[in-house]
């Protein structure tokens, strides 16, 4: 039988078992996220995609938050690094296995896709962000050339990459700590993710998670050239809304206490 101490105590999950649990879970979002975007989007609407994130990413917080927190996204591990609510060796265990999740997720979307007879990597390919011609937004002709480039431009993705990522990310450092309602995490960091994809799916697909746009570029064409601004400005908006968080809220908390 657990003794009384082991009764107060909650149990202390090792590293590994947190890092598996960021692979799973990132592998579960990019799946259930970029697989409505690509295999259902046309279908479902960008309403269904928005929701299709923002649900994968809320009962991935009850499903795997008690073992690592949920991260799942290399912004949030920064956001919660700069806090202080994660050591370096930590967060670049949970970075790596979000990696190893993503491009896992990315070779299987590929492999279903490439089955469409509408599949064409040189149009949409794998639901891969990008401004420009690569913009959701820029108008293409019957065989997917595109006819005027006048997509969102790089300065609109910019702005819409880091301000977003910084409110995902603020939310989920309130939403954690000791002072929010903890049981409701899940539904303020799904809510929000939801939202953030309705503003910015017509910009550049929406990244707000470097892990997300790695997953899918090598399998669109041109994607992989801009794939840099979805890893720098999601990681720049990152870190602002825990200094956004810090100047509010003036404190950081480890997760254990």
């Amino acid at each position: 039988m657990p003794t009384a101490q082991e009764l107060v105590e909650p149990e202390v999950v090792s590293e590994p078992k947190k890092w598996a649990a960021e692979g799973l879970g990132t592998f579960i979002l990019v799946i259930c996220g970029v697989g409505t975007l690509v295999l259902a989007g046309d279908r479902v609407g960008s309403l269904g995609v928005a929701f299709a994130f923002g649900l994968a990413l809320l009962f991935l917080v009850y499903a795997i938050g008690p073992i690592s927190g949920c991260h799942v996204n290399p912004a949030v591990t920064l956001g919660q690094l700069l806090l202080g609510r994660i050591s370096a060796v930590g967060a670049a265990g949970y970075v790596i296995a979000q990696l190893i999740g993503g491009f896992l997720a990315g070779l299987v979307l590929f492999a279903l896709a490439k089955n469409l007879p509408a599949y064409d990597r040189s149009v949409d390919g794998l639901g891969a962000n990008g401004w420009g011609a690569h913009s959701p937004s820029a108008v293409r002709g019957p065989l997917g050339e595109v006819v005027v480039q006048n997509g969102y431009g790089l300065a609109a993705t910019i702005i819409i990459e880091v301000m977003l990522t910084a409110l995902l990310v603020f939310v989920v450092l309130a939403s954690t700590d000791q002072i929010s309602d903890v049981p409701l995490a899940g539904l303020s960091i799904g809510v929000t993710l939801t939202v953030i994809y309705l503003v910015s799916l017509p910009i550049d697909n929406t990244s707000v998670n470097p892990v997300r746009s790695l997953a899918v570029a090598p399998y669109q064409d041109g994607a992989m050239g801009q794939v840099w601004v979805f890893i720098v400005f999601p990681l720049a908006g990152g870190a602002l809304g825990a200094l956004i968080y810090g100047l509010i809220f003036g404190r950081s908390r480890d997760v254990s206490s």
